[in-house]
């Protein structure tokens, strides 16, 4: 590898990641922060991260683009479950108005980011994909943006005899353009999001499809369209028609999160009763749609317009409830013995998380160890100074938590020149200490979180350590708070410092 010695480039602000956070991000930096410059460091050749990246049949939201897309940017479509590529053109429309592409170097892949506290800067290393060459930028704040799983991989369960198949395995992650499923026999191995949309986007033209599970996942189905927001856009102005139909959406959304808590087996009845409806008494409900678990113990699957139901009913889709054995020559033998045949096996079988965007951390010298930190309001870490990262709900839209954070970002930035700091690093007090650590996502038992949680920061049981994964209390602790608390800590450089004294009584008055 050859690492590139010549002048190290300077900016104010890099941002790891051109997806749907990192260009929600410059956009609040354009509009907040005109005064600082940043680039935006993207690994891959293109902006939209996993709108970009996914292009399996159907690729579609599971939530409502009112409350996925940017809070300054109102969702026009009709469609409010959305397919792939109108999402896409959505976070290009952003980045063309704000000219963000200006600001992007695709092809880096950022691998580590060093911090000195004598500069008070950042050293990001990031490796030119192309040309396996190194480069380097130094900043004053780094802004992760890079989601939260890997996009080299998916998760490989282990299955045996795959090598033994004679048909075509195919990952959703990474869709082979060229594959003809036009009167194909398919299998999608899993019952998750991704799953439940290949099933009826392949169902039209394969000779059948058959979704394989281990287990059931609760499945509800919503209109793609939002009635009131289609009819509020033709009655009202479009930004105001949009704030009611999001504030609508959040709050519809908090409210079913809530009753799963408290009343968890009336909300099973009513989903349950919801795919019965759909599929007749007949069907066996108990065995393919009803979970061991209570709902949103584990993300809930949305079916818009009940296109998974219509294909069951329609016979042109299945689902088994069964599991895998070992792969043949024709297909998947089951642990009942039963052969399920193929032709494309299509493995929808998750997600692997990538900590911090697979970026190796270290401040003065020292690597940071995540899993010892603690979470600051859900985006910064102690003791790692001018590093703020986004990730969103696992619970709600992603796209709610990026605003959030980037509004913070920009007052969190705005503050630091108000007080011509250069650093600031969140501490724990010392009633703090003992504290007990919490997991990072706390009562979500999936298994694509669970693999990883070990690698995540911690949380604690008290503000401003607690990572919510709650709207309205976000709201309160990031967006209505103010800046300045008595954990976060600001400072100068030593060499600038004339007086330690005199500067803390600045930051005490400012305080």
């Amino acid at each position: 590898m050859h690492v590139l010695e010549v002048g190290l480039e300077h900016t104010d602000i890099v941002i790891v990641g051109a997806g749907i956070s990192g260009i929600g991000t410059a956009h609040h930096l354009r509009q907040k922060c005109p005064d600082k410059r940043f680039v935006i460091l993207e690994g891959r050749e293109a902006i939209g991260g996993t709108w970009d990246l996914f292009r399996y049949p159907g690729v579609r939201s599971d939530s409502d683009m009112h409350t996925l897309g940017y809070k300054f940017k109102p969702w026009r479509e009709a469609k409010a479950i959305a397919d792939g590529p109108s999402i896409l053109r959505y976070v290009n429309e952003v980045a063309e108005a704000d000219r963000v592409h200006e600001h992007i170097r695709f092809g880096h892949r950022v691998t580590h980011a060093s911090w000195s506290s004598e500069s008070a800067t950042w050293t990001v290393t990031a490796e030119k994909v192309e040309t396996g060459e190194t480069i380097c930028f130094t900043c004053n704040m780094l802004l992760m943006c890079g989601g939260y799983y890997r996009y080299d991989r998916g998760h490989d369960p282990g299955f045996k005899g795959t090598e033994e198949f004679k048909g075509t395995i195919a990952h959703p992650q990474f869709w082979p353009e060229d594959l003809d499923y036009k009167g194909k026999r398919v299998v999608v191995i899993g019952s998750g999001a991704t799953a439940m949309t290949v099933v009826p986007a392949m169902a039209g033209d394969a000779a059948s499809v058959v979704m394989l599970q281990r287990s059931p996942t609760y499945v509800v189905s919503w209109p793609s369209q939002d009635k009131v927001a289609n009819r509020l856009r033709r009655f009202l102005p479009e930004k105001l028609a949009y704030a009611i139909t999001r504030r609508k959406n959040v709050r519809n959304d908090q409210n079913f999160y809530r009753r799963t808590r408290v009343e968890p087996e009336k909300v099973k009845a009513e989903l349950i009763g919801g795919v019965r409806a759909e599929l007749g008494e007949d069907y066996d409900v108990e065995t393919h749609f009803t979970p061991s678990y209570n709902p949103w113990d584990q993300r809930l699957c949305l079916v818009p317009d009940a296109d998974l139901f219509e294909a069951i009913r329609g016979g042109k889709a299945s689902v088994v409830t069964d599991t895998i054995d070992h792969f043949t020559q024709k297909g998947i033998r089951l642990g009942s013995g039963e052969e399920l045949e193929a032709d494309i096996i299509v493995t929808a079988t998750g997600l692997e998380l990538a900590v911090m965007s697979g970026v190796s951390l270290e401040v003065d010298g020292a690597p940071v160890s995540l899993p010892e930190t603690w979470a600051y309001k859900g985006m910064m870490y102690s003791g790692v100074p001018n590093l703020v990262q986004t990730f969103g709900y696992i619970n709600a839209s992603w796209t709610l938590r990026v605003d959030l954070t980037a509004e913070y970002t920009c007052r969190l930035i705005a503050r630091m020149d108000e007080l011509a700091m250069k650093k600031c690093v969140p501490e724990l007090r010392d009633s703090d200490r003992a504290m007990p650590a919490r997991p990072w996502i706390d009562d979500f038992p999936a298994g694509y979180m669970q693999r990883a949680m070990h690698l995540l920061p911690r949380q604690g049981d008290r503000d401003p350590w607690r990572h919510t994964q709650n709207f309205d209390e976000d709201i309160r602790l990031v967006r209505e708070a103010p800046v300045g608390d008595d954990v976060l800590r600001f400072s100068r450089p030593a060499a600038e410092v004339a007086s330690p004294a005199r500067e803390e009584r600045q930051l005490s008055a400012a305080r």
